[in-house]
């Protein structure tokens, strides 16, 4: 596989080498890093692909780090990229991978073999909150609306999502039923191939709320396709403060989809304190913020043990919650 014409080999071998340059000065004063790779769990455009090329473009451009080169590799829900990472752990420790919320919920259902305490866990980066939207023109306008309407003939009202029954757009949905006095395993969830399809769901009325990102839902209420009915934040995002969070509607439902940065097992701990140096500095700079703002995702930076800690008590949150749907 090549990456940007350089043999795989070789962009780990040269990014290897530079990152025992991490802590050292260089003119500017600030480089951290000559070289970062990243290693990207699935293929192009999605959300992984855009999180690591926006932090590989806010470490050159602000100077701290020289250059970034990027890899894809699917297959096997992100499965692929991890072994693979594990399995070249003695000459990777020159690349970061970028995973999400879903290597906890295919770790627990076995989709794939390891889960992030096979990795290094660098830190957690940034996430996207959760919500549920209505068509702009429904006649629900509040989340009470619509737990009414639920009430009064239950299985008449679908929510739906961009994933199949038990991914992350369903896990999110009971979290709100369950958050909301409702049994989590009661509601109609009607899941869809992708985020797309669910929204011309919500359009046709096919149904009638739709579990999706926050970003993703700022995008289509800024459009005049949505009404937000609640975010999983634990208070209101500045980014889209008209919305309101489920918490101040007396609903106990909390989630984000963080995104970060693992390293093969066995890293050097200088070379770990030296990523997370380097991303802390990142998210300090205005070039961060202008890619974390077109991105439309929220600061959650979390390091070292602080991010193996959010990921256990995820892992519980998620765990326990599936085993209550029956997907465990």
């Amino acid at each position: 596989m090549t990456t940007f014409g350089w043999t795989r080999r070789a962009v780990i071998a040269a990014a290897t080498a530079t990152v025992a340059l991490a802590g050292t000065a260089h003119a500017g004063g600030h480089k951290i890093m000559e070289s970062v790779h990243f290693l990207v769990p699935g293929g192009a455009g999605g959300g992984w692909d855009g999180t690591a090329r926006g932090t590989g473009e806010a470490l050159v451009a602000s100077g701290l780090v020289g250059t970034a080169t990027y890899e894809n590799m699917s297959g096997g829900g992100g499965g692929v990229a991890i072994a693979n990472l594990i399995e070249n752990a003695a000459s990777s420790h020159g690349t970061l991978m970028v995973n999400s919320t879903p290597i906890v919920i295919r770790a627990l259902t076995g989709e794939i073999a390891q889960s992030f305490r096979d990795l290094t866990m660098v830190a957690g980066t940034v996430g996207d909150y959760a919500a549920l939207v209505v068509s702009a023109d429904s006649p629900l306008q509040t989340m009470e609306d619509a737990l009414a309407s639920y009430r009064e003939a239950p299985m008449d009202f679908a929510i739906g999502g961009g994933s199949v029954p038990g991914g992350m757009d369903h896990l999110v949905a009971a979290i709100v039923m369950q958050g909301a006095g409702e049994d989590p395993t009661a509601f109609n969830y009607i899941g869809y191939d992708a985020g797309g399809e669910a929204m011309a769901g919500l359009l046709s009325g096919e149904i009638d709320a739709l579990s999706t990102g926050f970003s993703e839902a700022i995008a289509l209420a800024d459009q005049g396709e949505v009404r937000i009915l609640g975010v999983t934040a634990p208070e209101r995002v500045p980014a889209y403060d008209v919305a309101p969070t489920f918490a101040e509607q007396g609903i106990d439902a909390q989630f984000v989809n963080w995104r970060g940065f693992f390293a093969a097992p066995g890293l050097p701990e200088e070379q770990l304190t030296a990523y997370q140096d380097m991303l802390a500095k990142m998210m300090e700079t205005p070039e961060w913020e202008t890619v974390r703002a077109r991105m439309g995702l929220v600061n959650i930076y979390r390091p070292g043990a602080e991010f193996v800690s959010f990921l256990e008590a995820q892992e519980k949150q998620l765990g326990d919650l599936m085993r209550e749907l029956g997907f465990l």
